[in-house]
């Protein structure tokens, strides 16, 4: 199967303009790091930057929270810093749950470029 896949990407380079097999490489398969940075590109970066940056936010509050928590004595006091700390990670879940659907959708969107480069050479080898 990786053969095929292999034999098929030469034979779409070999259709490519030498501009259009540059941005075909582009395509390729990315790391986590790689994946994560692009996340911070694009129209919607100012989005994931503030939503890192409440993330940021409450963490700290995550941080008080649990040391008030460890530092009460009264029943009703520890609930109420204990919905805290449940509330704080509902939350930080929440904004990692959206980083990693965000790079989902790039990464679908990237097959999607690459699908289209590959019927276009397909179309024009004809």
């Amino acid at each position: 199967m990786k053969k095929d896949i292999d034999e098929i990407d030469q034979l779409i380079k070999e259709a490519l303009s030498e501009e259009e097999a540059r941005f075909y490489d582009e395509l390729g398969e990315q790391n986590i790091l790689e994946k994560l940075g692009g996340v911070f590109k694009g129209k919607m970066a100012w989005l994931s930057i503030i939503m890192n940056l409440v993330n940021l936010i409450i963490f700290g509050l995550l941080i008080y929270c649990t040391v008030q928590f460890f530092k009460t004595e009264d029943t009703n006091t520890l609930i109420k810093w204990g919905m805290g700390i449940v509330t704080c990670l509902i939350f930080m879940g929440m904004i990692k749950l959206h980083t990693w659907m965000q790079m989902d959708k790039n990464d679908v969107l990237r097959e999607l470029k690459r699908l289209e480069l590959q019927i276009s050479a397909l179309a024009h080898k004809k």
